[in-house]
């Protein structure tokens, strides 16, 4: 059964009523509203400090949510389009290589970000590859 996580408010749904899964077009947040929702293939719960960043299948920045801001001091729009190693300044590019390579998700991965004044922050980060013909990634960051 497809689990599905909104980046902007970070709730989560299950496709029971075939919804999610069938439409043809992108489906938004029954919550907030958000016109992009990310396919999980297992639950997941975020840390209340967690800002989710979803990615293209070029790793680069499609949408930024709630929590990024709190962490890094990037608007969105400071963000979008920009490769994610790059834009958030992480100190391993490792991880997204190994989830765009094989498709797996890499839990706990101990990084550092760069903030938008310059300093460097000590972040837990999850990454997840989608699971459509994209081949996207969500990036999770959370403070340590």
């Amino acid at each position: 059964m497809p689990i599905f996580i909104c980046p902007r408010c970070k709730d989560r749904s299950i496709d029971l009523d075939g919804f999610e899964g069938m439409s043809r077009q992108a489906v938004a947040c029954r919550r907030c509203g958000f016109g992009f929702l990310f396919e999980l293939m297992e639950d997941y719960y975020p840390a209340p400090g967690t800002g989710l960043v979803v990615c293209d299948h070029d790793a680069r920045v499609l949408a930024v949510g709630r929590g990024v801001f709190e962490l890094t001091g990037y608007q969105e729009s400071d963000l979008m389009g920009r490769p994610v190693v790059e834009a958030l300044g992480l100190s391993d590019a490792g991880p997204i290589e190994l989830v765009r390579e094989w498709g797996v998700r890499r839990l706990g991965e101990q990084l550092d970000l760069r903030t938008r004044s310059g300093k460097t922050k000590p972040v837990k980060a999850d990454f997840f590859p989608a699971l459509d013909a994209d081949g996207g990634i969500l990036v999770a960051i959370s403070p340590r």
